[in-house]
């Protein structure tokens, strides 16, 4: 199986800064890749500084450490959220930042995901589009618990507030999968930070990716984002599937 797809991020219609960091790994024969998003917050520009140590961290762990995907991913969220709070306790400029960080690593035929906070991973598949990531927020934890609607939760003033992040505990709980996903011909992943899963609900984001190859589909989820006001910053990745390529091909 090829993997072809690319991340793309903007800091939108209102901010000037970008908070959000996107990095990604596709190896020499495309059948590897490591996709992150992380969201940061924080005092100025401190969300920032969270956000690229997070991404930066988790990447570095992932490609340099030993054993298998989940061990790799666990030991860069466990890296990274010890960095990021040690800086905040420890630079003034920092006080209380915080990050997102959501990664999709693909290895062996199968995918991996390590995921805190509320930015998303989708997987499209047989023409539908499945939430593999769940939302660590208080908002979305009521949903589970029955005690409010998806309806209610997605124009709630509070669907931001976060229960779990990288660096705003000495601990953190991500959730990650110990066995991999298998993947399929045709299937499409996508990774997004709140700045595109707020403004774009999920038929959009369906019908974007059923309609374009994974690159376009990326660019596309972006205009549409900023298009539809998006007040945070935007990140989006996309990545497909496909059959390889037989070595007699021309």
């Amino acid at each position: 199986m090829l993997v072809t797809g690319r991340m793309l991020t903007h800091p939108g219609r209102v901010r000037s800064e970008n908070e959000d960091t996107i990095a990604y790994l596709i190896n020499d024969d495309c059948q590897e890749l490591l996709a992150i998003v992380a969201d940061g917050m924080g005092g100025h520009l401190a969300g920032e500084v969270a956000s690229r140590m997070a991404a930066d961290i988790v990447l570095r762990q992932y490609v340099a450490g030993d054993g298998s995907p989940p061990e790799r991913l666990a030991a860069g969220m466990t890296a990274a959220n010890h960095a990021i709070y040690t800086r905040a306790h420890n630079d003034p400029a920092c006080a209380g930042m915080g990050t997102t960080c959501t990664a999709l690593a693909i290895f062996g035929g199968a995918a991996f995901l390590a995921h805190i906070g509320d930015s998303r991973a989708y997987l499209w598949r047989d023409g539908k589009l499945r939430q593999v990531s769940e939302d660590h927020t208080l908002i979305a934890s009521m949903v589970r618990e029955g005690s409010m609607t998806e309806e209610e939760a997605a124009t709630h003033p509070s669907r931001n507030v976060l229960l779990r992040a990288l660096g705003t505990q000495p601990q953190c709980e991500p959730t990650i999968w110990s066995r991999g996903a298998l993947i399929a011909e045709g299937d499409c992943w996508a990774l997004c930070s709140d700045g595109v899963s707020d403004v774009l609900d999920r038929s959009t984001i369906a019908a974007t990716i059923a309609e374009l190859p994974a690159r376009d589909a990326c660019q596309a989820l972006l205009d549409e984002a900023f298009k539809a006001g998006a007040r945070d910053n935007i990140s989006v990745g996309v990545f497909g599937i496909s059959a390889q390529r037989s070595s007699s091909a021309v």
